[in-house]
């Protein structure tokens, strides 16, 4: 597979994702696909990376630019808020950022998510890019453009739509993730494979062993399929207007479950446990079988994902569902497959039908 993708934007180019098993490579890719001189550059990391990856990028960054910053904040969902960006906002203008800036996301979704909004809002919007340095973000939050933060514990309430100018995927990363931010990932990654590529799906499961050995060749391929999935999805529809909202699957209940559990359990683990229930919904208007939705179960589980969470009620989960961004007027635009590797959206599902589905991940 190539070691680039372009994605397009209103059927032009907009920016290019690159696949490296290191940052050695780092600075002749940043002038070369950009060649663009910034009098500011702010590297923005979370508590965990920072200590793993922080001094390495700003090093290489000071080669660049003769003005290079850096911004961190506490790792966590709980530091995905307008106060985080706040204190961000003030941090550039001490340093005296201008519209010719830079900021630069380094970590996982929270500050891809996170530092995509800063660029968008600061003085009207700067450049940023993305580095991203979780299996969950570069596979998913970082490529489309989706930036955004929540309010009040309502997931991804105030955001924007804005586009990064590169995104380099150092795959090497992956290998410092501890268990549960490897299997946040699993979930958008399988997701990817039931509405969109069957045959992917099975390719998941054939090869678990050398994923979950974290082989590099295993882990590049399936990086570089997850985001060119993602890339066709969000080409034709970047504001999700339509089957964008298909990389909704799973995720209606599994930001309910997310918020309800206050954020303990990661963000691809509550998607994988929203999928238990899209996949029954799934079954019950016969689109899967018994067996497909079994096997879904399995797969999630193989892969170190929950698949039933406890200490929580179905009409609270249901209620918090309705404050999803999703609703069509009264009603939740829930995804669901119309076979394994094909999405479709679905508007007419009772409040019983919601509350039989989640029934089935409950303890």
């Amino acid at each position: 597979m190539s070691n680039s993708l372009n994605v397009r934007y209103d059927n032009e180019p907009c920016y290019n994702i690159y696949f490296r098993p290191d940052f050695t490579d780092f600075a002749q890719v940043f002038k070369s696909d950009l060649n663009k001189n910034y009098d500011n550059i702010c590297v923005v990391s979370d508590s965990n990376v920072a200590a793993l990856y922080l001094g390495e990028v700003v090093y290489i960054f000071k080669d660049l630019c003769d003005n290079v910053c850096s911004f961190s904040f506490d790792a966590g969902e709980a530091s995905k808020n307008l106060n985080t960006v706040s204190m961000l906002y003030e941090h550039l203008i001490i340093k005296k950022f201008t519209r010719n800036s830079l900021l630069v996301a380094l970590g996982g979704g929270v500050v891809g998510d996170l530092t995509g909004f800063a660029a968008a809002t600061f003085l009207r919007g700067i450049d940023f890019i993305q580095m991203p340095t979780t299996l969950l973000s570069q596979v998913d939050s970082s490529v489309g453009g989706k930036t955004g933060v929540d309010f009040n514990s309502y997931k991804n309430m105030v955001g924007a739509f804005y586009m990064p100018k590169m995104v380099y995927m150092n795959i090497g990363t992956l290998t410092s993730l501890d268990d549960d931010n490897f299997a946040c990932g699993m979930g958008e990654v399988i997701k990817h494979g039931l509405i969109a590529d069957k045959d992917f799906y099975k390719w998941l499961k054939d090869n678990k062993e050398s994923i979950m050995a974290k082989d590099y060749s295993a882990l590049e391929y399936m990086v570089q399929r997850n985001v060119d999935i993602k890339r066709n999805v969000v080409e034709i529809d970047p504001k999700e207007k339509g089957i964008r909202a298909y990389l909704n699957f799973g995720h209606t209940l599994g930001h309910a479950i997310e918020k309800l559990s206050n954020f303990s359990l990661g963000h691809g683990q509550c998607v994988g446990i929203g999928m238990v229930c899209a996949g029954y919904l799934s079954k019950k208007l016969g689109y899967i079988s018994i067996e497909e939705y079994n096997d879904i179960i399995e797969c999630l589980k193989q892969f170190n994902m929950p698949v039933s969470v406890s200490g929580l009620y179905k009409e609270d989960i249901l209620e918090a569902s309705k404050s999803d961004k999703k609703m069509t007027g009264k009603k939740i635009k829930f995804t669901i497959l119309k076979a394994i590797g094909k999405a479709a959206s679905y508007l007419d599902f009772t409040d019983e039908d919601l509350l039989e589905a989640i029934e089935q991940v409950l303890e």
